[in-house]
C-alpha cells in the first residue's frame, strides 16, 4: 500500500521519482520509464503477464511495455495533471515483480525521443504531418503516433522563414494502400509531391520533407504462404488487437518463445487502446500487440520467414485478426557534407551504435526502442543550404543523473553548446549545425509552477 491515505493525490515528475519504491523509474518526457534487462524474450514475456495481473489488482491502465530480447521497457503514463501516488504504487510494484523474476533494472539507460518542427502556420503544418504519418494531433501544440511506437512531434512558432530545404527529413514507411492514399491526400491539398515510383519525396507549406512508401501495388507483402498478417514497411511487422487478459498474455508468451527457439531478436510491443487513465482497466478493454523484426532483419536472416509463419499460426489459433493497414515505420535521415563526422556526434549524443553493415550509414537504439537514424551526403559546396538553422530538430529526453554526461559526451564527439538552459535542457549543434536538445524533464514543475 502506498503511504498516502489518498492514491489520488497529485505528484510532479520530481516527486514521483522521490517517491518510495520508484528507484528504478525516471520521468521523462512523456510518462515514467523502466527497464528491466532480461536474458531472453521468454523472461520478458513473463514480467508482461506480472503486469496484466498488478493492473487487475490495482484497478490501474495497462501500461506500455516493451519486450526485446535482452529486457523489458515500461512506461507509466501521467494523468493530465501529473502522476500520482497511485501511480508510484503500481511502479513498486512492477518493480517487485521484476526482481523476483530476477530481471535487473537499468534506469541509467532510459531515454525518449522526439522531434520538433518550427513553424510560422502550425495549424496547416500539423495538419500536413498527421497525415503523412498517420498521427494524432494531441492539444495545440503536439501530433502523437497513436500507437506510441514513433517519435511525437512538437510544433513551435518560428520567428523567420527559413526558406532552404531543411537537412533534417523523415522517411515514413506504411502498408502499401496507406501510403499511396495519404500521398494522394497531400497532393489533392496541394503539397508538392515529386514522385519517384516506388517512393514520392512530399513536402509539407514550409518546406519540410518526407519520403512516404512503398506506393506500388502489393510491394509490402511477404509474398509466401502464411504470412497474410504481415506487412513489409523497411520492418516485418504484424500487428493484433487483443482483449486486455488472457489473449494478450497469450500471444506474448507465443511470439516470445518462437523468437527464443530461434534465436532472433523480436520486437514485442503492448499497447492497450484506451488511454483515458482516470477509468480503471477492466476484462473487456482492449489492447494492441505488434511483432516488430526490425529494420531489414527479415531480410538478412531466412529464419524470419517461420518465425513470421509461426507467429500468425499462433495468433489465429488464439482467434486473433490482424490489423495489416496498421504496420508502420518511421526514421529520421540527415544530410551531412561529413557523413562520418556528423555520425559520430550523433551516436555519441543518442547512446546509439553504428549498424554493423558497412553500406550503410544507419545508427540504431542498442535495445531497438527509439527511431533509426540515418544519413545522406550533400555537396560541400551547399554552403548556403548548409547554414541554415534546421526547422526540425531532435529533443532527447534523458535521465537529470545522466544529463550531464551525456552533453560532454555529445561535446567530446565534435559537437557545440549553443544554448545552455542547465538543469532542464542544453541545445548542442552537430559538426555542421544540425541540433540536439538534450533534456531533463525532473524538476521543470517545481521551477515554471
Amino acid at each position: 500500500m502506498s503511504e498516502d491515505h489518498d492514491h489520488t493525490t497529485p505528484l510532479t515528475t520530481q516527486a514521483f521519482q522521490a517517491h518510495r519504491g520508484t528507484e528504478d523509474w525516471r520521468g521523462l518526457g512523456r510518462g515514467a520509464f523502466a527497464w528491466f534487462e532480461a536474458g531472453s524474450h521468454t523472461a520478458g514475456a513473463a514480467l508482461v503477464e506480472e503486469i496484466v495481473r498488478l493492473c487487475g489488482d490495482h484497478g490501474a491502465p495497462l501500461p506500455d511495455v516493451d519486450v526485446r530480447e535482452m529486457g523489458v521497457l515500461v512506461r507509466l503514463s501521467a494523468t493530465g495533471e501529473g502522476f500520482t501516488t497511485a501511480t508510484a504504487d503500481l511502479a513498486r510494484a512492477i518493480s517487485a515483480a521484476a526482481r523476483d523474476l530476477g530481471l535487473e533494472p537499468r534506469p541509467d539507460v532510459v531515454q525518449e525521443v522526439q522531434l520538433t518542427v518550427d513553424t510560422q502556420h502550425a495549424d496547416e503544418v500539423m495538419s500536413f504531418w498527421e497525415t503523412a504519418l498517420g498521427y494524432e494531433r494531441q492539444g495545440d501544440e503536439d501530433a502523437v503516433d497513436p500507437g506510441r511506437r514513433h517519435p511525437p512531434l512538437w510544433f513551435q512558432d518560428m520567428d523567420s522563414s527559413r526558406p532552404l530545404r531543411n537537412r533534417i527529413h523523415l522517411d515514413s514507411v506504411a502498408a502499401q494502400p496507406v501510403s499511396a492514399a495519404a500521398v494522394d491526400d497531400l497532393e489533392g491539398r496541394g503539397a508538392t509531391v515529386a514522385h519517384h515510383g516506388f517512393y514520392a519525396c512530399v513536402a509539407d507549406p514550409e518546406g519540410n520533407e518526407v519520403d512516404m512508401l512503398p506506393l506500388p501495388a502489393a510491394s509490402d507483402q511477404w509474398g509466401e504462404p502464411g504470412t497474410d498478417d504481415w506487412r513489409l514497411v523497411f520492418s516485418g511487422v504484424a500487428t493484433y488487437p487483443t482483449s486486455w487478459g488472457e489473449e494478450l498474455v497469450a500471444l506474448v508468451r507465443a511470439a516470445s518463445r518462437l523468437a527464443d527457439d530461434a534465436g532472433l531478436p523480436l520486437g514485442i510491443d503492448v499497447r492497450p487502446l484506451r488511454r483515458d487513465v482516470d477509468e480503471p482497466a477492466t476484462g473487456g478493454s482492449t489492447a494492441v500487440v505488434t511483432l516488430d523484426t526490425g529494420k531489414d532483419r527479415w531480410e538478412m536472416e531466412d529464419g524470419y520467414l517461420p518465425l513470421a509463419q509461426g507467429a500468425q499460426r499462433e495468433a489465429r489459433a488464439l482467434g486473433l485478426t490482424a490489423d495489416p493497414e496498421s504496420a508502420r515505420f518511421v526514421q529520421i535521415g540527415i544530410d551531412a557534407a561529413d557523413v562520418a563526422a556528423v555520425r559520430t556526434f550523433w551516436q555519441e549524443a543518442l547512446g546509439y551504435r553504428p549498424d554493423p553493415r558497412t553500406d550503410v550509414t544507419d545508427i540504431v537504439d542498442p535495445r531497438w526502442l527509439g527511431p533509426v537514424l540515418f544519413f545522406q551526403p550533400i555537396d560541400v559546396a551547399e554552403t548556403e543550404r548548409r547554414a541554415q538553422r534546421n526547422r526540425i530538430h531532435v529533443d532527447v529526453f534523458v535521465p537529470h543523473d545522466v544529463a550531464a554526461a551525456r552533453v560532454e559526451a555529445a561535446v567530446a564527439a565534435g559537437g557545440t553548446v549553443v544554448r545552455d538552459m542547465a538543469p532542464f535542457w542544453w541545445t548542442l549543434a552537430d559538426p555542421e549545425g544540425n541540433e540536439l536538445d538534450i533534456s531533463v524533464t525532473v524538476g521543470r514543475e517545481e521551477h515554471w509552477g
